[in-house]
């Protein structure tokens, strides 16, 4: 009797310790947005000292991005995701609108000049060519 108890008694200490952390349910890709269906709660003993638990509330109230590729069952941290924020631009031609990923980095009179997603840089003119 004495013998179970303590053991329970170990058993409640050991799991009072744990710290609660989300794991990632799936592989997520780089740069994908995260939502609570992808990831789990989960209770850990240990966690590296760099990561700092992302929180499921934070998820619920904010959308984030990956900043990485993302394995199955792994500790997500605050410096695996960023918030999301969207680089859409719309290009108006009259009765014909584009949108691009990217972010306007020169504009003058004839053309704008915008950086895409990947780093490259790319000139459209106003007449619609792009180069």
């Amino acid at each position: 009797m004495i013998l179970k108890l303590s053991f329970l008694c170990l058993f409640l200490s050991i799991n009072s310790f744990a710290t609660s952390v989300l794991i990632s349910k799936e592989s997520i890709k780089f740069e994908e947005k995260l939502d609570a269906s992808k990831v789990r709660l989960q209770n850990v003993n240990d966690i590296n000292k760099a990561c700092i638990p992302l929180k499921l509330s934070e998820i619920q109230n904010n959308e984030y991005i990956t900043t990485h590729y993302i394995n199955k069952n792994t500790i997500i941290c605050q410096k695996d995701v960023k918030k999301y924020q969207d680089e859409g631009i719309i290009f108006n031609f009259g009765g014909l609108k584009i949108e691009k990923k990217g972010k306007i980095i020169y504009e003058n009179n004839e053309f704008i000049r915008i950086k895409n997603l990947d780093g490259t840089i790319e000139q459209i003119y106003k007449d619609g060519r792009i180069k």
